[in-house]
């Protein structure tokens, strides 16, 4: 077995995210990692963006959207990510009965029986086949035709309509994301899992088989099953913990400073996120355990700070990021997060 010290680990999953970038568009870097964390739509067109082709703006990202070539939606987990069609059409076939299963409660909690349902999808197909439509336009919709929205119900209606099937976030009106008609046959259904999982892993090498079994939320027996069918699958040990990865890994020279925006898969992409950081920077990603995960300043894979972009105070003033160092970091290694700052290009 090929043993990667914590180092080592971290330099290959760098490479594996491709936080260094990469020579491929926007659709391909999805299509590459299965899908990416989307909870933050600003974040996850940044997430998208730095790990394309040199040059590859918000707006690129945004048009791959438009094209259909990329969607969000709820593919498992009860979070958004963005994925693309094909993407979409595995993750569901694979997640949608057991993510259905498990909001059952909730649903009965926000009175949302069959009958319900039923009538909100008649009311939001009819719709959307006609164009697509806003979040507020759904939900308008449905209070006009004496569906309750308020409380989580119109949210969790789009959740489960989406998790069924009926519709995705698509493309773009401005900054905001329209729900759009998803083509059920358009993308083959398979149960081989194997596929999928691979991605998982290329994109995140080296994982854990609890890593993939918690990102997908599926059984760990089903995980290893499929593991058991990837013919470049290595197993290695990351730090003294056996681990996957596809093909055989050559850990790169240090990463250096590498900045990702909030929500990023180097931090949610994992059950285990030791390798990357420390409980204290876990506290200051996530501040009182809110779940809204802080951008995150990365020192050859370890997370030693956080940063934000302050907000606008006029269209035409510059905005300069704030930083907020957890870990000691030398005064040289300071500097290089203050270049890679003012650097940033992603808005």
């Amino acid at each position: 077995m090929i043993e990667l010290s914590a180092a080592e680990a971290r330099r290959v999953r760098h490479a594996a995210q491709l936080l260094g970038g990469s020579d491929l568009s926007p659709t391909e870097v999805v299509t590459r990692a299965v899908a990416l964390q989307g909870q933050d739509l600003p974040a996850v067109l940044r997430a998208i963006a730095v790990r394309s082709r040199p040059g590859t703006t918000l707006e690129d990202v945004r048009a791959a959207f438009d094209r259909g070539e990329l969607v969000r939606s709820w593919p498992m987990r009860g979070t958004l990510f963005a994925t693309t069609p094909a993407g979409l059409a595995a993750l569901r076939h694979h997640t949608a009965e057991r993510t259905h299963r498990g909001a059952a409660r909730r649903r009965a909690e926000l009175g949302l029986d069959d009958a319900v349902i039923d009538r909100a999808r008649g009311e939001l197909l009819a719709a959307l086949q006609d164009r697509p439509r806003t979040r507020a336009e759904a939900l308008a919709l449905w209070e006009a035709a004496g569906i309750p929205t308020a409380e989580g119900r119109g949210y969790h209606l789009l959740f489960h309509l989406a998790v069924g099937g009926l519709m995705h976030w698509g493309p773009f009106a401005g900054t905001e994301q329209l729900l759009t008609l998803t083509q059920a046959a358009e993308h083959a259904e398979s149960d081989d899992l194997s596929p999928v999982l691979r991605g998982y892993i290329l994109a995140r090498g080296p994982v854990t088989p609890d890593d993939a079994a918690w990102w997908l939320k599926l059984p760990k027996t089903a995980v290893r099953r499929a593991a058991a069918r990837i013919e470049d699958l290595v197993e290695v040990s990351a730090s003294g913990t056996p681990a996957w990865t596809i093909g055989e890994p050559t850990a790169p020279e240090p990463s250096g400073v590498t900045l990702v925006p909030g929500f990023d898969e180097w931090i949610l992409g994992y059950a285990d996120r030791s390798l990357v950081a420390t409980p204290a920077v876990l506290r200051a990603l996530v501040p009182g355990g809110n779940g809204v995960f802080r951008p995150a300043v990365l020192v050859d894979g370890v997370v030693v700070a956080t940063w934000r972009l302050p907000a606008a105070r006029s269209a035409s003033a510059p905005r300069v990021p704030v930083v907020e160092i957890v870990e000691d970091v030398r005064a040289d290694v300071r500097a290089a997060i203050d270049d890679a700052l003012r650097d940033w290009p992603h808005g």
